[in-house]
């Protein structure tokens, strides 16, 4: 081997000796970090009496940030005017509380930071810390527990404020609408127990509301509440079960618009079937009206007849707790004209019939120009349904399994309420699967108090299918689609047949309702038959 090969040979030996060291030597990084940050010392200290500063610190031994401090930190008893609290967005190894309301005398309060304070680097965090002071000699030390649960799904929503309303010489139940409790807690995203501590003895009226607008009041439109029946007094040992639910709005009526050439919209708010609408106009002999409602808002359309010749009018809607005078201008719009479309899919499951909806009132049908054949070309018999708020046609048949239907539609078969027509021909094909597509559950229901009302449930949270169980405790559901459902049983205690929900100012719960444990309900299969036995406690 030659001199200079010899000094290449060489020079590689070295350049591999060293990219070996250098693997061997590369940094890992070292173990991952999981202990929460340390709380060094409190200025002033945690538990305080007599406290009268302006700020809190609150040191740590490593660098900390504030992570969804506006779900997670709940102030107990509820200031008028939020802390400034840092950092927020940033770390640091301190956390300010700068106060700004004026604390009530002799008063405990206590900041519940849940698990918002973790580490900067890894964010493990520390654990539900709580700063605690009293404005007075002594620190309240009494406590109210419980659990919250969901009055229709098998678990509540995160983040639930559990309330407590002192019971004095000026209480009264509309208080959850208007003041803030003495008290509160939160159950946080994955916990459904609660515990309000360092109260002080008293009577109080315990609440627990799903706070969407983070006021710690009741707004009945958007919010779901639960309330304990009567007063708790304190010290007890009791645990306290909360039914949120959510509440039928109370009825309201809006300004109604113009929307098209005879048809105005009336917006409501609550239950609409008592809803009813008077024009106070003077109107001709041969005056009409219809109604019909909005499948997707809460809106009822007032459809009349012939166009009135005046520029303004008054309408008084009403129910039987509401009512109210609108002034309405009209407008000049286009003529409303018939369509229709169809709300079938193309595969019609048994539970369902072919239906149809127009766009404009319908006033009749003519049944001789409507026909329904088979993929045989054989005509068939269909009945006749009508649903004039919806204004829906529906058209049960007797379906059988795996066959294929058209169903015509000629000129003139509709006349809406306007005297128009359906101007063409439409053919509608549509079809059923086999029965071996889908499944069938029967429900043995055990101890049961008859009626019950029971539900298959999608993972929507949607009632898929119904049935009724009135006389005999076992319900069946076949042809379902196959997936997996989760089952309940509604109490139906006063026997209408539907779910009733509460009223707090009335002091009604919800029905109750029961769920099957979903580890015992199986995915529907498709030819595959099931049995439940679903135990219900007293």
């Amino acid at each position: 081997m030659t001199t200079s090969l010899k000094r290449i040979f060489f020079i590689i030996l070295i350049g591999i000796t060293l990219a070996s060291c250098a693997n061997r030597g590369s940094p890992t990084g070292g173990e991952i970090d999981e202990d929460p940050p340390v709380i060094e010392k409190s200025v002033p200290e945690n538990f305080s009496t007599n406290f009268n500063a302006a700020e809190i610190k609150i040191y740590f031994d490593e660098y900390i940030k504030i992570k969804d401090i506006r779900k997670q930190l709940i102030i107990s008893p509820p200031m008028e005017y939020d802390p400034v609290i840092y950092p927020m967005g940033g770390a640091s190894k301190y956390i300010s509380i700068k106060i700004k309301d004026t604390l009530k005398a002799n008063t405990t309060y206590a900041f519940n930071f849940g698990e918002s304070i973790v580490d900067n680097n890894e964010e493990n965090p520390y654990p539900y810390y709580r700063y605690v002071f009293s404005t007075g000699e002594t620190i309240d030390s009494l406590s109210v527990k419980g659990y919250v649960k969901d009055a229709l799904m098998q678990e509540p929503d995160p983040f639930i404020s559990v309330m407590l309303y002192d019971v004095d010489s000026t209480y009264t139940d509309s208080i959850v609408f208007k003041e803030k409790p003495i008290y509160v807690t939160n159950t946080l995203d994955s916990v459904t127990t609660f515990s309000i501590d360092n109260i002080k003895a008293g009577t109080y009226k315990l609440i627990a509301l799903k706070d969407k607008n983070g006021n710690f009041t009741f707004d009945q439109k958007t919010e779901k509440i639960a309330f304990h029946e009567g007063f708790i007094t304190v010290p007890n040992d009791s645990t306290y079960p909360l039914t949120l639910f959510k509440e039928q709005t109370n009825f309201k009526g809006f300004k109604p618009k113009q929307d098209g050439e005879t048809k105005i919209i009336f917006p409501y708010e609550g239950d609409y079937e008592s809803m009813k609408i008077k024009i106070l106009a003077e109107t001709p002999e041969d005056f009409k009206t219809r109604i019909t409602k909005d499948t997707k808002t809460d809106t009822l359309y007032y459809w009349y007849k012939p166009k009135l010749e005046i520029d303004t009018t008054l309408f008084i809607v009403s129910n039987e707790k509401f009512i109210d005078t609108f002034k309405h201008r009209f407008r000049k719009l286009d003529k409303d004209s018939l369509t229709i479309k169809k709300l079938s899919s193309n595969v019609i499951d048994y539970d369902k019939d072919f239906t149809l909806e127009g766009s404009v009132p319908f006033s009749k049908i003519d049944t001789t120009k409507i026909t329904l054949m088979d993929r045989d070309s054989t005509y068939l018999k269909y009945e006749v349904k009508y649903d004039s708020l919806l204004n829906r046609y529906s058209f049960p048949i007797e379906k059988e399994e795996g066959q294929r239907y058209t169903f015509t539609v000629y000129p003139e078969a509709f006349t809406d309420f306007y005297e128009g027509t359906n101007k063409d021909t439409v053919n509608y094909a549509f079809r059923t699967k086999l029965k071996s597509e889908y499944g069938n559950i029967r429900v043995n229901l055990r101890n049961a108090k008859l009626p019950l009302i029971v539900q298959l449930i999608d993972n929507k949270g949607e009632v898929a299918y119904e049935r009724y169980a009135k006389d005999l405790p076992m319900v069946d559901f076949t042809d379902l689609i196959p997936k997996l459902y989760a089952l309940r049983v509604v109490h139906d205690t006063n026997g209408n047949g539907k779910y009733d929900t509460g009223n707090y100012l009335l002091g009604i719960q919800p029905e109750r309702v029961s769920y099957v444990p979903q580890e015992k309900v199986e995915e529907v299969r498709a030819s595959f038959d099931f049995i439940i036995d679903f135990t219900l406690l007293d």
